[in-house]
C-alpha cells in the first residue's frame, strides 16, 4: 500500500479546504484533525472523509467558514447551535469554552449541537488534556439513515454513537497526550473502518456486521449501498447497544439535539453529530499532582498483571494510538482507491493541478 509523508497529506487536506472556500484557520483545524486521526490509527477519521467534506459543501450541507453560536449559557452549562458548520471548528471552539468554564467553576458541561461531522471524539479528549482537564464526551450521528442494529434486533436504528473520556497527565509529559484516554465507537467496528475495508477489498471482522435477513457476514458492501442491505452490531451485545441509546438520549436530545428517529430529516451524505462534554478541573476536586500520582500508580498497577496466554502485554487505553503514532510518522498507508477518490473530491472542490496530487 502507498505510503504519505504527514505533512504532504496535512497540505492536500489545507489545500482542498482552501478551494472549497475555508479561511486559514478553517483549513489548518481540518488538516489537524484528519491527519491526527490517521496518524493515531484511526484511519475511518482520517483523509478519507475528505471526499464526504466536500460533496457536502457543494450540496450546501456542510457551511463553509461557519462558526457554533452559543444558545444557552447558564455559567456551567453551555449549549451551542453548530450550523452545520465544520464539526472541527466548532467542536474546537466549544471544547475552549468549556475548558475557560471549567478554570472558572471547577466543572463545565457543554453541548455542541447541529454540527457537521466533529470526526474522531479522541481529538477532544486530548484538547481537554492538553489544557489539564479530565472529560468525557458523549456523540450521536444523525442527518442520514441508521446503519447499527440494537441488541435483539435486524434493522439499524442508531449509528456508531462514540463515547471518549480522558484524563490528564504531568503537565511536562510527552506532548501534553493524555495520561489515559478510551475513545470508542459502540458498534464493534466503526462506520468508516467498514468503508475502508471496502475500498481495500478485504473483508470486516468476525461477527461485527449482519445481513439483510440478520445472519453474520463479513462483506461490508451491504452498508454502502442505498438503501443499506445490511447492518453493524454493537460491541458486547447488550451493553454496547444501551450505551448507544444513551448517546442518543443524553449526547442529542438532552441537548436540543435530533435523534435517529423517524421524525427527523435524513438526507443521504449528511453527517450531523451532537456531542455532551463534561469538563473536569482536577485541580478543583483537591491537588492535581495527588490526581496524576495516584493514576499513575493505578495504571502501574493494571499493567503489571502476569499475562493471559496469547498476549504479550496489558493494553492500557490510548496505547494503540501511542504505537501508531510512532509507527506512522515517517508515512501514512493510503489505499489506492482512497487515494483516487481524494484526488477526485479535490478536482471538484476546485483545486488546481488536483490529479497530480498525492503522487
Amino acid at each position: 500500500m502507498p505510503t504519505l509523508a504527514p505533512d504532504v497529506l496535512h497540505t492536500f487536506v489545507r489545500d482542498t479546504c482552501a478551494a472549497l472556500g475555508s479561511s486559514e484557520t478553517e483549513q489548518t483545524l481540518v488538516a489537524d484533525q484528519l491527519v491526527g486521526a490517521n496518524l493515531a490509527g484511526h484511519d475511518s477519521h482520517g483523509v478519507g472523509m475528505v471526499p464526504a467534506y466536500v460533496g457536502g459543501a457543494k450540496a450546501d450541507q456542510l457551511k463553509i467558514n461557519g462558526h457554533a453560536e452559543v444558545v444557552q449559557d447558564s455559567g456551567a452549562l453551555l449549549v451551542l447551535d453548530g450550523k452545520q458548520a465544520f464539526g472541527q471548528v466548532n467542536g474546537f471552539e466549544t471544547m475552549q469554552l468549556g475548558i475557560e468554564r471549567a478554570k472558572e467553576h471547577g466543572v463545565a458541561i457543554t453541548g455542541l449541537r447541529n454540527s457537521f461531522h466533529i470526526g474522531r471524539i479522541g481529538h477532544w479528549g486530548e484538547q481537554c488534556a492538553a489544557a489539564g482537564m479530565a472529560s468525557l464526551h458523549f456523540v450521536n450521528v444523525t442527518g442520514h439513515g441508521p446503519m447499527v442494529a440494537p441488541y435483539g434486533g435486524r434493522e439499524a436504528r442508531f449509528i456508531t454513537n462514540p463515547v471518549c473520556i480522558a484524563v490528564p497527565g504531568r503537565p511536562d509529559g510527552d506532548g501534553n497526550r493524555p495520561l489515559a484516554m478510551l475513545d470508542m465507537a459502540t458498534s464493534v467496528i466503526a462506520g468508516g473502518k467498514a468503508r475502508v475495508a471496502h475500498e481495500e477489498g478485504r473483508p470486516v471482522p468476525d461477527n461485527s456486521m449482519i445481513d439483510a435477513s440478520g445472519k453474520v457476514t463479513t462483506d461490508p458492501s451491504g452498508l454502502l449501498t442505498q438503501p443499506r442491505t445490511s447492518a453493524l452490531l454493537a460491541f458486547g451485545d447488550h451493553k454496547g447497544s444501551g450505551l448507544a441509546i444513551m448517546a442518543e438520549l443524553v449526547g442529542a436530545a438532552l441537548i436540543g439535539g435530533t435523534t435517529m428517529q423517524p421524525g427527523n430529516k435524513r438526507v443521504a451524505g449528511r453527517i450531523i453529530n451532537n456531542m455532551l462534554s463534561i469538563i473536569i478541573d482536577p485541580a478543583a476536586t483537591g491537588s492535581i499532582d495527588g490526581f496524576v500520582a495516584e493514576a499513575e500508580a493505578y495504571l502501574e498497577y493494571v499493567r503489571s498483571s502476569e499475562l493471559r496466554e496469547g498476549f504479550n502485554e496489558v493494553l492500557m487505553p490510548g496505547d494503540p494510538e501511542k504505537r501508531s503514532r510512532s509507527n506512522r510518522s515517517d508515512g501514512i498507508p493510503v489505499d489506492d482507491a482512497t487515494l483516487d477518490l481524494l484526488r477526485k473530491s479535490a478536482a471538484s472542490a476546485g483545486l488546481d493541478g488536483a490529479d497530480d496530487r498525492l503522487r
